[in-house]
């Protein structure tokens, strides 16, 4: 622009120099002789001019240079302004476009308000707050009528009230008459509302004339009590409902062609992400915005108009099919992939717990000789509490001799044989050196310095096929070698790690066995989050399973078992239990693990407890009740959802948290925090 201004301002100057040179050759006789000759030079021609001409000259070129600066910057001003301006028409036309269905639709859904029924009436309510609009006059139904009449009580008579009816039957009268367009069904609901509010009026001035110091409240149906709790009562149907459109938005949105940028295939685009960020991550209706409800309609106008060009349902059909399986395969996956991460998780020893071991155990190594050995001294008599752990986690055992100890009311019978292995028992002793515990008694021993398990024990275990090293660890079969550990003893409760004492249990030990060996809580109740029946881990499809045990046979549960190692011995059960875990390693009788060999070896050797002596399913979703776990003596964090790590049930942990010293030092430095 500023290079055409340029090129004529140049053309105007060769004008003046060629008009001024035409006019100076006609006169130039005359004034060569009173004035001296001025050259001036444009290019390559020189003309000559009087003094007075050539002052004229500069005063004409002089203005019109300034007027045409002054064009050429209100030129410039113009183009500005509208490149600005221009931009700012153009958006607010388009806004207006989009959001002119939705204004005009709500306001047409405000006014016909009056003539719904009782849940489109309830939602458009919900519908109208904070937007700003005066709700039309409408009828009162039988749940709006009492305000109306306790209002009236102090300050009109009978006579003012039969007024106040037959200037609300002339109201009726009045929208009845400026809506002629309604439909029967309407006209139908109007006369009903009207004679109820009628009745409703007739029996309130009755008993306002009778004690006019009383206020009338009409009782609440069983209806309307009913709907008022529902009303009360968090629902997730609207969400549902905005879900299934945005489904089927994007259903005709995979339709349309790629390139298609049409005004309906727009518009749709934009009433999906408008309910999309609506709904957000809201999974109840109270969560939802206030404007849901008005961009839900104006979603399904969108729909609607969609539905007219894409009228091909077959290929919507077919579309939405696709789309259903494809979320199904996402689900699947997704459910797939989680299940393997919880269960790597579970395998895994958090960080925290690693590091409290390698503490403990540097710190062990630093003793002297006999400090490091400070727990000898004879630990079988059979007149004592005798309670027994196997576990290779620290924090886990501290909780179990904790809880048990601090729960009874004789800590002093009480001796604890907490067995470990090589591995972890320097950490182990360690924690117990620091944290001595008063008047109960505790041992710590190694499973690998017995000789008890067979030689070929590990090689066996490796053979169940497993991937979760807990299964086919030794501790975790150790259980079944009880009399061999402890020849001298009669009777032993053996506790699984993961679980939490909260009641004395020295009862247990004056409980009679009638020949049984295990005393167990049983799981083969259906309905409770407990059950689970023998089948489910045993394979009673081989015939040498299912001719020597009964699949519908009641089972029970690990984690508190009160053994009788006397019957034990007698019953020579550990041979049975080398027995049967030989034919599991022959061929797949069983799943891995030490519950249905449990099951086996205890067939028909167990006496049932009470259900509160170990209350099971804390470490997975099996919906306990609360109050059976504040009941329970022991409690049992079975499943995978272990209370140490991340992934466990924050609402159970509390009642493991309770027995952990969160303020040692040991696990302050080790980031182990409640």
């Amino acid at each position: 622009m500023l290079w055409a201004i340029d090129s004529v301002n140049v053309s105007t100057h060769k004008w003046l120099l060629g008009r001024t040179s035409r006019r100076t050759n006609q006169k130039k006789d005359d004034r060569s002789k009173f004035a001296p000759p001025s050259t001036i030079c444009v290019g390559c021609a020189v003309l000559r001019l009087s003094g007075n001409e050539e002052i004229i000259y500069e005063e004409k070129f002089r203005t019109l240079m300034n007027q045409i600066r002054r064009w050429r910057r209100i030129l410039i001003l113009s183009l500005l302004l509208l490149s600005v301006v221009t931009p700012i028409v153009f958006l607010s036309n388009r806004i207006k476009s989009i959001t002119s269905v939705d204004r005009g639709e709500f306001i047409e859904e405000v006014s016909d308000i009056r003539y719904k029924t009782n849940d489109d009436l309830r939602l458009t309510a919900f519908e109208q707050d904070g937007e700003g609009f005066k709700e039309p006059k409408r009828i009162l139904k039988d749940d709006e009528l009492n305000p109306v009449v306790r209002s009236s009580v102090s300050n009109k008579s009978h006579d003012g009230s039969q007024s106040s009816e037959r200037d609300k039957t002339l109201g009726l009268s009045e929208i009845s008459g400026g809506n002629s367009n309604k439909t029967k069904e309407e006209q139908s609901l109007v006369s009903q509302q009207t004679n109820s509010s009628d009745t409703a009026e007739k029996i309130s001035a009755k008993d306002i004339q009778a004690s006019p110091k009383t206020k009338f409240q009409r009782p609440l149906a069983k209806s309307e009590k009913n709907s008022r709790a529902q009303l009360g009562r968090a629902t997730d149907d609207r969400i549902k409902e905005i879900r299934d459109k945005i489904i089927q938005a994007k259903a005709y949105l995979n339709l349309a062609l790629p390139g298609n940028n049409s005004q309906i295939v727009k518009e749709l685009r934009v009433r999906t992400k408008e309910l999309e960020r609506a709904v957000g991550d809201a999974t109840k209706d109270k969560h939802l915005s206030k404007s849901s409800p008005q961009r839900l309609k104006a979603m399904e106008l969108a729909l609607y108009k969609v539905s007219r060009v894409f009228h091909n349902c077959p290929a919507i059909a077919t579309k939405l099919h696709a789309m259903t399986y494809k979320s199904e395969e996402q689900a699947r996956a997704q459910k797939k992939q989680a299940a393997h991460l919880m269960h790597l998780a579970a395998r895994t020893t958090p960080k925290g717990l690693h590091c409290l071991s390698m503490r403990l155990t540097t710190e062990y190594f630093t003793l002297d000789h006999e400090r490091a050995k400070p727990f000898q001294q004879s630990y079988i008599n059979p007149d004592l509490y005798h309670y027994v752990v196997f576990s290779d986690n620290v924090l886990a055992c501290a909780v179990v001799v904790n809880s048990t100890i601090s729960s009874s009311k004789d800590p002093g019978k009480i001796v604890f044989h907490v067995v470990t292995d090589s591995l972890n028992y320097p950490s182990i002793s360690m924690w117990f050196i620091l944290n001595p515990v008063s008047r109960a008694t505790i041992q710590i021993l190694n499973i690998d310095d017995m000789n008890v398990l067979p030689l070929d024990h590990a090689q066996l275990l490796m053979k169940q096929n497993s991937s979760d090293p807990r299964v086919i660890s030794a501790l975790n079969h150790a259980r079944f070698y009880l009399p061999d550990i402890f020849p001298g003893l009669n009777k032993i409760i053996l506790f699984d790690h993961d679980v939490a004492v909260q009641r004395d249990l020295s009862s247990l030990w004056s409980l009679k066995m009638n020949g049984k060996v295990i005393g167990a809580v049983e799981t083969c109740h259906e309905g409770e989050p407990s059950y689970i029946a023998m089948d489910t881990l045993i394979n009673f499809s081989d015939a040498w399973v299912a001719e020597k045990f009964d699949s519908k046979a009641c089972t029970w549960a690990f984690g508190m078992n009160l053994f009788d190692l006397k019957e034990w011995r007698r019953q020579n059960l550990t041979s049975v239990y080398l027995n049967y875990f030989n034919q599991g390693v022959k061929r797949h009788l069983w799943k891995a693990g030490s519950l249905p060999l449990g099951w086996l070896t205890f067939f028909g050797q167990a006496i049932p407890l009470e259900k509160r002596w170990n209350v099971v399913g804390l470490g997975h979703e099996s919906g306990v009740k609360a109050g059976d776990i504040e009941e329970a003596a022991v409690i049992h964090y079975d499943g995978i959802m272990k209370p140490w790590l991340d992934i466990r049930i924050d609402k159970y942990k509390r009642y493991w948290n309770i027995h952990v010293a969160y303020h040692h030092p040991y696990l302050q430095r080790c980031n182990i925090h409640d």
